[in-house]
């Protein structure tokens, strides 16, 4: 049973890691309607500029850690507010009322600009990054089972992140002005526009948010992973998260990733053995396949109606 469960919180902690990059596509989409194929590129640039604004500032400015720190997730968001601006100016701006594949093979376009330039920029290479959380594997339970679980308390760390992030874009969507004119926004941009919403700006802050949202993922990914080129494969994984928790829910996007995560993660150890392993690559896509069969919309997913 000890096995078991450490198998499934590991599990379920990977899964939120997963979530936290899936919040930035269903902030993007509940807002504009618009998947974002560029979010797994913004994680990427976000934590390559706040591990280079890092390392300049520690090893170069010798700068406190804690000043560089500082230094560079403000910096990161800096670069994040920059994207946020071009993305509305350049791209959406010109796009407004056109169809949503239109604006879908934008952002697949916009992915290859901005990871392209961001690693022109700051680099190519992998850069180890430590923001001061800790990594250590720690032993929980102890008193309950025999050699008690073990656990990653980075992943740890991560949980309460995006359980905090949830929190407050629960909030802001649904108790804010902007959050109720960013659901008018996603409902008939033409609508919205009649009645005085400003969806120039309306777009602006969701892209702001977005991006604020990829940093935290990316920071969490990057001292975990290193930042490295890889971190734009986060996008694929998200999907089926989205999939299963729904495209314009906050909170289905962490219920979505915590299924996955457990869900691969059991079936890795357990099926794995019997069928070669492997599962881990491809369970996630294969489940939400037979999600889409049963309840296309997600778990957490407004019903769409049309009449005709």
């Amino acid at each position: 049973m000890g096995f078991f469960l450490e198998v499934l919180i590991g599990g379920l902690l990977a899964g939120v890691l997963y979530s936290l990059v899936a919040l930035g596509f269903v902030l993007i989409f509940k807002a504009s309607g618009v998947f974002n194929f560029a979010q797994g590129a913004m994680v990427l640039t976000a934590a390559l500029a706040l591990v280079r604004t890092l390392d300049i500032a520690q090893k170069e400015w010798h700068w406190p850690f804690w000043l560089a720190l500082v230094a560079g997730f403000l910096f990161a968001a800096f670069v994040m507010a920059i994207i946020a601006w071009a993305s509305e100016r350049l791209v959406l701006r010109k796009l407004v009322n056109q169809e949503g594949i239109i604006l879908f093979m934008a952002t697949i376009g916009m992915t290859f600009f901005i990871e392209g330039l961001a690693q022109t920029v700051f680099g190519a290479d992998v850069y180890p990054l430590n923001i001061g959380l800790p990594k250590e594997p720690i032993f929980i339970l102890e008193s309950v089972f025999d050699g008690g679980i073990l656990v990653n308390e980075l992943d740890i760390w991560a949980a309460v992140i995006a359980g905090l992030l949830v929190a407050g874009l629960a909030l802001f969507f649904q108790r804010t002005r902007i959050g109720r004119a960013l659901r008018a926004v996603a409902d008939d941009h033409a609508a919205a526009q009649s009645v005085g919403i400003p969806l120039n700006q309306i777009w602006f802050i969701v892209w702001l948010v977005a991006g604020l949202v990829a940093l935290a993922a990316g920071a969490v990914w990057g001292s975990k992973l290193g930042v490295q080129f890889s971190l734009t494969l986060l996008a694929l994984k998200a999907l089926p998260v989205l999939i299963l928790g729904g495209f314009t829910s906050v909170p289905g996007a962490i219920i979505g990733g915590l299924i996955i995560g457990a869900g691969e993660k059991l079936a890795e150890v357990f099926l794995g053995p019997m069928m070669g392993g492997g599962i881990e690559i491809w369970f996630a896509y294969v489940l939400a396949l037979l999600f889409l069969l049963v309840r296309p919309q997600g778990l957490f997913g407004e019903r769409i109606i049309e009449r005709v």
